[in-house]
């Protein structure tokens, strides 16, 4: 399947208004997610952070990457991140 969204460090686009364009998400455990990006190595480990159950997590890759192709969070420079 390729490289995992997971293993890579993401961040929230600049272009976010995170409260005016996060506010079409209906889970807001994702928007928390979403939030903690930038401040952990992986995305694994923000999921962990927010007490994402790892049975979700699957669930929470797709989605990040439906964001991603859409511009809403973007790989951090040189770190890793795989859309």
């Amino acid at each position: 399947m390729g490289d995992s969204l997971l293993d890579g460090a993401w961040r929230l686009s600049p272009l976010v208004a995170l409260r005016r364009k996060l506010t079409f998400l209906k889970e807001p455990k994702l928007v928390s997610v979403m939030r903690e990006l930038g401040r952990h190595d992986t995305v694994r480990s923000a999921l962990a952070e927010r007490g994402v159950p790892e049975t979700q997590w699957p669930t929470y890759e797709s989605a990040l990457r439906r964001l991603a192709a859409t511009d809403m969070i973007r790989p951090r420079a040189g770190e890793g991140g795989s859309p």
